[in-house]
């Protein structure tokens, strides 16, 4: 969907449908002009009820030639002392799903009701290029629904806030594309591609054989059941010349738990299991469309998780990059392994901020459902930054302690650390087992599970892949160079 910017009244622009947002209770303000236009049509639904101006209520109007668009849609934002910039997301995404279902192209957004309250419509569109997406490449028919245009009816100066939110929902998309992309075609050696395809970045892939030398034991141990390669994909972009930040993406391709094998019940969804890489994929995909000024290595420690005759087994004791070892307690505490060697390795980069982002932890849904993002970490400043990041995207955070007392869950008998605690406690004993790695650089990790995919339609949000983490690490970027 392009956005274009038009200085022009409502009447007078001819498009195929005319967005009118309207508080509950607040009658036709500031729209008496447009229905004195249409013969009172706004008015009598509204004076009937038919319509209220509740939040995300929608209801749709022929002008009958009346004037310039076809048809308007008056989209509900609620009560104006409840409107906030998430609400207005959640309408712009309503309203712009709603008329892409009806095959509508053209549209067009009245900002008479957003100034006055000092609200940008910049939140309402947002929402809509959010919404604007579908995941058919497998279909034999395609779908040809989806907004085509959207112009903003304004006098404003938005073209630069509008190119920081069409790239970031694109970006957003892309991470969505890869989430969504079946396991069988979005392998390790995919995700290589997808790194290559983005733009002035340098990508630098650490195979096998160059892995063992390195001393990635855990990381490589997760892929010994596969007969997909491993692949530790490293990209570098470099906005400026400053110490720069490592963003580590979790990037199992496909997650059966290995030799500890998952219930069948939902497997399917285990290609979401490098949600964190293709967050940071679509990150860095940003950043470099935007020219950030920042400089940004990211991390994808790329491998499938299956069982088989070569395959990591409980009880096993693998070594990282660091030299401690870690017994297995379950195979199906892959990504921690990973991430570790990957950890460790962002450290010789010698960063300003090491951020792992990953469906890490089923107790992370038993915690949060899909509404947040178990945060921890050892820097304060790096947290407080990612809280206001999350304030500004609405991709919830919440932080959780890190006691020492977690480590004791950890322990093992015959080697330095263990990859399960067990079920108590699991949220946070991962997140210390990450630390043991981190020490004493900045760290901050996300646990995504929860909120990494969706098992329903949401405002802006389709059913799938929902790409968490590309508004917000983009959030944190903006504050972190700033």
């Amino acid at each position: 969907m392009k956005i274009n910017i038009r200085n022009i009244t409502e009447t007078a622009f001819a498009c195929d449908a005319l967005i009118l947002p309207l508080h509950e209770g607040e009658g036709l303000k500031p729209y008496d002009g447009i229905d004195k236009s249409l013969n009172g049509l706004i008015g009598d639904v509204i004076s009937s009820e038919e319509f209220t101006g509740k939040h995300n209520e929608v209801c749709l109007l022929h002008t009958g030639g009346a004037i310039k668009p076809d048809r308007i849609l008056l989209i509900g934002l609620g009560k104006r002392k409840d409107l906030s910039h998430e609400k207005l997301r959640r309408a712009g995404g309503k309203a712009v799903s709603y008329l892409g279902n009806l095959k509508i192209k053209n549209i067009a957004l009245s900002t008479g009701v957003n100034s006055p309250i000092g609200l940008s419509p910049l939140d309402f569109i947002e929402g809509g290029l959010l919404a604007d997406y579908s995941f058919t490449g497998y279909k034999k028919e395609q779908n040809l629904r989806g907004v085509q245009r959207l112009t903003i009816l304004s006098g404003e100066d938005l073209q630069q806030q509008v190119r920081w939110i069409e790239t970031t929902a694109s970006a957003a998309h892309f991470a969505r594309d890869l989430v969504n992309t079946p396991s069988n075609d979005m392998t390790p050696s995919a995700l290589v591609k997808a790194a290559r395809s983005l733009k002035n970045v340098s990508v630098r892939v650490i195979e096998r054989k160059e892995a063992e030398r390195l001393g990635m034991g855990a990381y490589l141990s997760v892929a010994k059941g596969s007969n997909e390669p491993p692949k530790f994909i490293v990209i570098t972009y470099k906005g400026r010349n400053v110490r720069p930040v490592a963003l580590i993406g979790k990037s199992i391709t496909f997650d059966s738990g290995g030799i500890s094998i998952k219930p069948g019940e939902g497997m399917e969804k285990m290609k979401y299991d490098m949600a964190g890489g293709a967050a940071v994929l679509g990150t860095i995909k940003a950043a470099s469309e935007l020219k950030m000024p920042v400089h940004i290595i990211g991390i994808l420690p790329a491998a499938e998780n299956l069982p088989g005759g070569s395959a990591s087994k409980p009880g096993d004791v693998v070594r990282t990059i660091s030299g401690k070892s870690i017994e297995i307690i379950s195979t199906d505490a892959e990504g921690r392994l990973a991430l570790a060697d990957a950890i460790e390795y962002a450290k010789r980069f010698k960063p300003s901020a090491i951020i792992d982002i990953a469906t890490l932890t089923g107790a992370c849904s038993i915690t949060f459902g899909n509404e947040a993002i178990a945060m921890m970490g050892n820097d304060e400043a790096l947290l407080e930054k990612m809280k206001n990041a999350s304030e500004e995207t609405c991709e919830r955070v919440w932080q959780m302690p890190l006691f020492e007392e977690y480590k004791d869950y950890i322990k093992s008998d015959i080697a330095d650390l263990k990859n399960s605690g067990g079920r108590s406690g699991s949220l946070i004993s991962s997140a210390y087992f990450l630390s043991e790695f981190a020490n004493d650089a900045p760290w901050l990790h996300l646990d995504i599970a929860g909120t990494a995919w969706t098992d329903k339609d949401r405002p802006y949000i389709p059913k799938g892949a929902t790409g968490i983490g590309v508004r917000l690490l983009l959030g944190f970027l903006k504050q972190h160079v700033a």
